[in-house]
């Protein structure tokens, strides 16, 4: 692999690992505005989402100006081709997090969650946002046991996801609508956010192993 190849992929895992970080802050900001009702927090997740949207597009040009400059085969090939694939992994996670700034700022001065989901949805903003930092981790130094590991932890994200719609659905419920509608939402964009953070750890452990078996594992 000659220089000018080796710096163009070294810069396509630089720039995933700094969408990545930026992907953390975004949900960090859209959980504290959605638990906090805090408008200024909803708005700069909002902003940082469309600015996340336009670095992962530089990405992929990045990437395709690579493989139609190089031609490259075989590990390389896939390395790039990932690249693409993660890229757009991180945009909708940008996304799907602003889409929590964004129900947080209509409700705002109100609050977007009732008291009695509102552990619910501390627990998975956190975890959402732990799952993020060990991807930037992994991005940065990618590692089969650290893929395993993020792996296994988004289950927990996937109970309380189930748990709000219990929730919701007990006659017990006495909200509104509009409320319904909001914390169902909220949780299935925490619950996608964890889901596309374990199929990036998928496609890292894949590059790194060349075996789809050491994933499942």
């Amino acid at each position: 692999m000659n220089e000018i190849f080796r710096s163009d992929l070294a810069e396509v895992q630089v720039r995933l690992v700094d969408l990545s970080e930026q992907v953390t802050e975004i949900m960090e900001k859209a959980s504290m505005a959605f638990l906090n009702s805090d408008v200024r927090k909803a708005d700069e997740a909002i902003a940082l989402a469309e600015v996340n949207e336009e670095k992962a597009l530089a990405i992929d040009e990045l990437a395709i100006r690579i493989l139609g400059r190089q031609s490259p085969v075989a590990r390389d090939l896939r390395v790039l081709v990932s690249a693409l694939r993660i890229s757009a992994s991180l945009e909708r996670m940008g996304a799907l997090a602003g889409h929590i700034a964004t129900i947080a700022r209509f409700r705002h001065p109100e609050s977007a969650v009732p008291e009695n989901l509102r552990k619910t949805f501390s627990e998975m903003g956190a975890l959402d946002c732990a799952l993020s930092r060990k991807l930037t981790q992994l991005l940065r130094n990618p590692d089969v046991d650290l893929a395993k590991s993020i792996q296994g932890e988004d289950e927990r994200v996937d109970e309380l996801h189930r748990s709000v719609f219990e929730v919701v659905l007990n006659p017990s419920w006495k909200e509104n609508a509009m409320y319904t509608v909001d914390v169902t939402l909220a949780s299935r964009y925490h619950e996608r956010f964890a889901d596309h953070v374990v199929d990036i750890s998928a496609k890292v452990a894949y590059l790194t192993t060349g075996d789809w078996s050491e994933i499942e594992g």
